[in-house]
């Protein structure tokens, strides 16, 4: 018996469809005002969360390029503000080169330890060629592991090269293109600073983020031993970069490295730290507060938009009821139950916002495609947001359509046969 049922309501709900789907195909101008709003509407909500999760992607990537395991003991610390108190940091000493040496030697949750300043804002040139607004990082040997650098052609410095502070230098994709647009960089000699450096490799092309730019493609890389020789290090935020081991948390490493600091620096213990130690989790707790505000103003424009699209469609249900009333009438007559007529109804509105839904999902899709073709852009669609958008259609599909399915349930067969 229970079989019997199932099997009828399946027949009922197969019927529904095809006449839903009659319904929409003999009515194809409505049927395409229908679907723009909903299309809109579905396209705005997803291209608003795809540009949010585009922003906070790029941003992560940008994170991740400076370390999520890595301690950085600096001046100035990261987690600045509209209330920033700057002057209790600016008589602070900027870290040296024997504080590298003592962390280096002492800290025992360290997996590497590099020292580097960054000399911004130079000129390189190669005979009628010149690359400007170079940043030229020059670090110590284990620069090259805490920053993950991926060079692409030739090699990076030797140890011996390092300590010696030879005249050597690794480029970025970009200062790379612009010297040498034409030829390799490798073995070449570039002028910087007053200085002939040999290049021996060239990095990755990483390209720029959006709002933190860490990218090395507008850099040089040197030896330390050869910066201090070029320019008065202390007078360009020097920086200790802490890659911490697998095996210990970045709290057990921070709380080891400020003691070694403390230690380094004979502060006493009523003393404050004159050094801040610095890590990505106090720039992603200032983006996930940011986000927050975002996904609010993402959610409510989506809202919206939805609500327009289901207003139209709701219209054009009443709209839809009024002009069959007859022919309801005539399939009650006939036997139809109010559960096929509701059924019709209901199909036919889901369809018109799930078919709405998709082709909002195709522009977006078409249009995340055409960025990446033309600007080489990388645009974040989630399957998350896919599957809430095929849900979400699904809901305005039946709250459009239940008052108008249910009115024309209700309807008397003799007077809908006599309506018309």
């Amino acid at each position: 018996m229970f079989i019997r049922n199932m099997l009828l309501v399946f027949r009922l709900l197969k019927e529904s469809f095809l006449f839903a789907l009659s319904a929409l195909k003999d009515n194809r101008t409505r049927t395409l005002l229908s679907l723009l709003g909903v299309t809109i509407g579905i396209m705005t909500i997803i291209g608003v969360f795809s540009a949010v999760d585009t922003l906070r992607n790029n941003l992560e990537e940008s994170v991740r390029k400076i370390g999520s395991r890595t301690l950085y003991v600096e001046k100035w610390p990261w987690d600045g503000g509209p209330d920033f108190p700057w002057w209790k940091y600016v008589n602070r000493p900027e870290p040296k080169y024997k504080d590298y040496e003592s962390v280096r030697d002492r800290m025992t949750t360290a997996s590497d330890v590099a020292y580097s300043i960054y000399i911004g804002g130079s000129t390189i040139k190669y005979q009628n060629n010149s690359a400007s607004n170079v940043s030229i990082a020059a670090g110590t040997h284990n620069i090259y592991d805490v920053r993950k650098l991926d060079i692409v052609e030739g090699r990076y410095f030797t140890e011996q090269e390092s300590r010696a502070g030879t005249s050597v230098t690794v480029l970025g994709a970009t200062v790379a293109e612009g010297l040498f647009p034409h030829g390799s960089a490798i073995g070449r000699y570039v002028t910087a600073r007053g200085r002939k450096l040999q290049v021996v490799g060239v990095l990755k092309k990483e390209g720029s983020g959006m709002l933190i730019n860490v990218s090395n493609d507008d850099a040089m890389y040197i030896p330390f031993a050869l910066g201090r020789n070029i320019v008065n290090y202390e007078n360009y935020s020097p920086s200790i970069a802490i890659e911490v081991k697998p095996q210990f948390s970045l709290e057990e490493a921070e709380s080891e490295l400020i003691g070694i600091m403390r230690s380094t620096h004979r502060l006493a213990p009523q003393r404050e730290d004159d050094f801040s130690v610095n890590k990505t989790t106090l720039i992603t707790a200032q983006l996930d507060q940011m986000f927050v505000i975002i996904n609010l103003a993402g959610f409510c424009i989506g809202v919206f938009s939805i609500l327009v699209g289901g207003f139209g469609i709701a219209n054009i249900m009443f709209v839809s009821v009024k002009e069959r009333t007859n022919l309801i009438g005539i399939q009650k007559a006939l036997g139809a139950k109010n559960f096929f007529i509701l059924s019709q109804f209901l199909i036919e509105s889901i369809l018109l916002c799930l078919i709405g839904g998709a082709i909002g999902l195709g522009f977006v899709y078409g249009l995340a495609a055409l960025a990446k073709l033309l600007f080489d852009f990388t645009v974040v669609v989630s399957l998350k947001m896919v599957v809430i958008t095929s849900l979400l259609s699904t809901i305005i599909g039946l709250i459009a359509g239940i008052v108008p399915a249910i009115n024309a349930a209700k309807l008397d067969p003799v007077e809908a046969i006599r309506s018309k």
